[in-house]
């Protein structure tokens, strides 16, 4: 079930990546969420997701 919270909260990300201040809220609320090796893999993505997306430089 821990994948599915993963999934999940890429797809929030993914969402809510319009908005610098909702998606910083949405990693802190996974830091929560996920297990430590998860969230880790998480930031690897999310780095790789900012330099899509510039305008979320600075949130990890």
């Amino acid at each position: 079930m821990a994948r599915q919270v993963f999934k999940y909260t890429k797809k929030v990300l993914k969402k809510v990546a319009f908005n610098f201040t909702l998606f910083k809220k949405e990693l802190e609320k996974a830091s929560d969420v996920l297990l430590p090796h998860e969230y880790e893999e998480l930031k690897i993505w999310v780095e790789s997701y900012i330099n899509k997306h510039p305008h979320l430089s600075g949130v990890v």
